[in-house]
């Protein structure tokens, strides 16, 4: 796919990096504002709560004075009890007052580019069909698999990064990433 037919020419100026620690609150008020308070209670949130992000998958998009403007994390989970190890991305937001800027895209882009780089082979999400369409994902291989959860059969969406990865595959995501404060846990005890 070429990423500069997708993007439009008047993306206004940002740049993408890895969300850090200090981004949290701002990520986390982002959050809120485009997505209101319902957002905890989706059928994703169950594979993210007391999780951390996917090691070097959570991204901010930062206007040109550093605030955050757009948000991405992937997650670690399993596509059933004996499945293989996948990622489910979410949540996906962009800053109500510069929305329709191309910022949503630009993060896409860069996590299912890092997602690759990274030897990842599946990426699932929960999500606008249309929209998702141009990145690549289609419900076509998630017929056999399902959320933990409420959710509407037709948003739920994946893209192969490996030709193949969804064959076979079924059974109930479960999450598999690292627990919230794992890193923290292993410090100490290597101190």
């Amino acid at each position: 796919m070429d990423i500069a037919k997708t993007l439009p020419a008047a993306l206004p100026a940002i740049i993408i990096t890895a969300e850090t620690g200090a981004d949290i609150a701002a990520r986390e008020a982002l959050l809120d504002r485009a997505m209101g308070a319902g957002r905890k209670r989706k059928s994703s949130e169950k594979l993210r709560r007391g999780r951390r992000a996917s090691e070097g998958l959570a991204f901010v998009a930062r206007s040109e004075g550093g605030t955050v403007v757009g948000t991405v994390r992937l997650w670690d989970v399993r596509l059933g009890d004996q499945g293989g190890a996948a990622l489910l991305l979410g949540p996906l937001a962009v800053d109500p007052t510069v929305k329709s800027a191309g910022i949503g895209s630009a993060l896409m882009h860069h996590a299912v580019t890092e997602a690759a780089r990274l030897g990842h082979r599946v990426i699932l999400l929960v999500g606008d069909a249309p929209y998702y369409a141009r990145f690549g994902f289609s419900a076509e291989k998630t017929g056999r698999l399902a959320m933990p959860g409420p959710y509407e059969r037709d948003r739920f969406l994946a893209l192969e990064l490996a030709p193949g990865a969804l064959d076979g595959a079924r059974g109930t995501l479960r999450a598999s990433g690292r627990k919230a404060g794992e890193r923290a846990a292993m410090r100490v005890a290597a101190a």
